[in-house]
């Protein structure tokens, strides 16, 4: 990166903290995709006069995985599929979705179209964020509650926050302590809003019944980081956004924002 003065960085996956933003005095713009990159340091890059640009109109890949995970939580088929590999047949037992309550943290765009989902197979769903009002959830057909009833009475809870210092750590040992033992918690946001450590704990203590992963608090997910070997949780690879549609839409928008920038005239501009 030290002679750059362009630089595509896809999501968080690099992150531009103020002691590698000062170590490249060429670097002009900085694109990446989405809107929003929680690993820049947008004050840094602003001193230092860097324009950061995003892309838009990104779709509901991340929403799609997301049932994907509950519906693979609910009814074991990861267990179930390593058994047919091993020559075996039922060998387990799931659970019905319909009439259960989801729980989303997080009524954003995301949020909202996996409630309506949720809302197709019948379950009971409710909804709490910092600053989610009454009026927005009954817009979406859902009930607004507080932090702790969402909690509690969740079956599946499933979590579509913006990675922020205020959302860091929002669900912790102590509010998994009010969940109940056989419920499904889902994190397709960004890992380091949940306490995967406190998750692993309950997961091995029988105070959780499952766990869905697609982010962490690391990643690459270290190969011998307990979360591999923890029973009952399904674990995908940061995939939410990596569809062909996605990409296809992306990276066309970055080559824009670049011509756009090389003509004085930058476009999607992230404000810090």
């Amino acid at each position: 990166l030290a002679g750059s003065e362009i630089v595509a960085a896809m999501r968080e996956r690099t992150p531009f903290p103020r002691s590698l933003v000062e170590r490249l005095p060429n670097l002009k713009l900085l694109n990446t995709t989405g809107m929003r990159n929680a690993s820049f340091d947008l004050a840094a890059l602003r001193d230092r006069g860097v324009v950061v640009c995003g892309t838009q109109g990104g779709g509901l890949d991340t929403a799609e995985l997301t049932w994907g995970l509950i519906i693979g939580a609910a009814r074991r088929i990861a267990e179930d599929h390593r058994s047919m590999r091993e020559g075996l047949w039922q060998t387990r037992i799931g659970n019905r979705l319909e009439g259960k309550t989801l729980g989303v943290l997080g009524l954003g765009r995301l949020g909202s179209a996996v409630a309506r989902v949720g809302l197709a197979f019948d379950m009971k769903v409710i909804a709490w964020s910092p600053n989610l009002t009454a009026e927005r959830a009954a817009a979406v057909g859902v009930e607004r509650v507080d932090k702790e009833m969402l909690l509690r009475q969740s079956d599946v809870l499933s979590v579509h926050m913006v990675l922020s210092p205020r959302s860091r750590g929002l669900v912790g040992r102590n509010d998994i302590a009010l969940m109940k033992t056989t419920a499904i918690l889902v994190n397709t946001s960004r890992g380091p809003i949940v306490d995967v450590y406190a998750v692993i704990e309950a997961l091995e203590a029988g105070r959780l019944g499952y766990a869905a992963f697609d982010v962490y608090d690391r990643e690459p997910l270290p190969a011998d980081h307990p979360l591999r070997r923890t029973p009952n949780v399904l674990l995908t690879p940061h995939i939410g956004y990596v569809t062909e549609e996605n990409y296809r839409s992306s990276y066309p928008q970055i080559v824009e924002n670049i011509v756009a920038f090389l003509d004085s005239h930058p476009v999607r501009v992230i404000q810090g």
